[in-house]
């Protein structure tokens, strides 16, 4: 009898077992793919995060002088209490052409620390690549939902600048203007991904 119990304790053993990796596999949630919202806030993300790196190589013991880029689009004007009321074709139009502002201030930048062999060019570099990439993407969503794209003047740059101060002055206020750009679009997106999952 008890050679018996045996058996059958160790064949319902051996069926548990074999049941094991099915309960397993079955247990495995499917792998969620990142909608374009989330494309964009994580390249957003990575934008800043570069930016932040860049600043650290810019650090200044004392104030810089403010304001020499008046061609920069307006952050004053963009607070979080305004994130809940965005429309998602205004904001993507108004963000793209936020970015080639950006994208040009940025470009000339590189131009002008070549020049002086700045060291900070490749990771420069690195970062209006990541630019230009998250200025594709907006686009290809914009044409989704058909959001207008809007156009700004070209700003008129200096060809160049004569001392190495001059380049990390201009280097310093353009990434902490960028650097609140960044913050404020990565919350946008953020924002805007229910509006953008219902029109989808």
């Amino acid at each position: 009898m008890k050679l018996l119990l045996d058996s059958t304790s160790s064949l319902l053993f051996s069926l548990l077992l074999a049941q094991l990796p099915v309960f397993s596999y079955g247990s495995v949630l499917p792998h969620r793919r990142p909608s374009d919202l989330d494309k964009l806030s994580n390249q957003t993300r990575n934008l800043m995060k570069l930016t932040q790196d860049l600043l650290k190589e810019h650090a200044f013991d004392s104030d810089v002088e403010s304001h020499r880029f008046r061609s920069l689009p307006e952050m004053s004007n963009r607070s979080a209490n305004d994130l809940s009321n965005l429309e998602l074709k205004p904001t993507f139009s108004q963000l793209h052409a936020d970015l080639k502002l950006y994208e040009h201030h940025f470009e000339w930048l590189n131009r002008v620390s070549k020049k002086h062999q700045h060291p900070a060019v490749p990771k420069l570099v690195e970062m209006i690549k990541e630019m230009k990439s998250l200025i594709h993407l907006l686009h290809r969503q914009m044409q989704k939902i058909e959001a207008p794209k809007l156009t700004n003047p070209t700003p008129s740059l200096p060809p160049h600048l004569p001392y190495h101060f001059d380049v990390l002055q201009s280097s310093h206020e353009l990434l902490q203007h960028f650097k609140l750009f960044c913050d404020w679009a990565y919350r946008a997106f953020l924002s805007l991904k229910p509006k953008a999952s219902a029109v989808q």
